[in-house]
């Protein structure tokens, strides 16, 4: 199944996306984490093949990311940066003809989720929160070397940032050094730099917060997925999506870091599509 990639007008910029499985009835949309040189195709380019076997798949590059257009004039703070991309997605949706679609989020890709749904709940039906900070008021070490990776860009310290990413390292040592290469590489365009400092500097973890009380309303059904050894976004953030949302599964994986869907990408393709595909009936003829 080929994936292919295109830009589409998206309000007042263009919005890069991969897309692939347009046959397909039921649309997933596959929104990435941050983090130095992240987009799509650094988050997901390893499952959305598969994906679109079964699915019609959509992956784009939120804005202040990858090849999407970047902003001319910055969002002053993180609640206006997360409409813009609450905004994205929407009208990302609307471009292409997509009326409802489910999600799959990871880190921040998962907050935005979140706050999609809170904004147009019926346009989204089944939602998948993969490392997802929905209670993070403060940041870790990790996440916080994260966030200031521009006051000093080279490439060991994205190396050592990337290292962290994953649980075995020993494992993944090849995987992590390829991943270090293509994100250092796109680091060093100005204008994703640029929008790199602009967020980071300008939001804050409590802007993103998800209030109790709009979890405990989503009727949705929700998939928690994370990493044991996440040391970005820890376990504790989706025990509390765990306690609060009404209708959730929460899977746990022991050998695995913040990357579930790398580390662990067979068991995070059988988890996911399961939970999107076992309430259908099979019909044989």
């Amino acid at each position: 199944m080929t994936i292919k990639q295109n830009k589409v007008k998206t309000g007042e910029f263009e919005t890069y996306f991969h897309e692939g499985g347009k046959e397909h009835e039921e649309t997933v949309i596959f929104i990435h984490g941050s983090g130095p040189g992240a987009n799509a195709k650094a988050n997901w380019q390893f499952v959305l093949e598969e994906y679109a076997q079964d699915f019609h798949v959509i992956a784009p590059d939120l804005i202040g990311f990858g090849d999407t257009d970047h902003p001319e004039i910055y969002p002053e703070n993180g609640v206006q940066w997360m409409s813009m991309r609450v905004q994205q997605i929407l009208d990302l949706m609307d471009a292409l003809q997509v009326k409802k679609a489910n999600l799959i989020g990871n880190s921040l890709g998962g907050v935005v989720s979140m706050y999609l749904n809170m904004q147009a709940p019926e346009r989204f039906g089944k939602i998948v929160l993969m490392g997802a900070g929905v209670l993070l008021k403060e940041p870790t070490p990790e996440l916080m070397k994260l966030s200031s990776f521009h006051l000093d860009p080279t490439k060991e310290n994205l190396r050592n940032l990337l290292s962290w990413f994953v649980h075995d390292l020993d494992r993944m040592k090849d995987f992590v050094d390829q991943v270090v290469d293509e994100r250092f590489a796109m680091f060093q365009r100005p204008e994703i730099l640029r929008s790199y400092r602009e967020n980071f500097t300008k939001s804050s973890l409590t802007e993103m917060l998800i209030p109790q009380t709009a979890l405990e309303r989503m009727e949705n059904e929700f998939l928690l997925i994370h990493g044991y050894y996440d040391r970005f976004v820890p376990l504790q953030s989706s025990l509390y999506a765990l306690d609060h949302l009404p209708n959730v599964e929460l899977r746990v994986f022991k050998k695995c870091g913040h990357w579930v869907m790398i580390e662990q990408r067979e068991e995070f393709l059988h988890e996911t599509k399961h939970f999107f595909t076992k309430d259908k009936v099979q019909v044989e003829i």
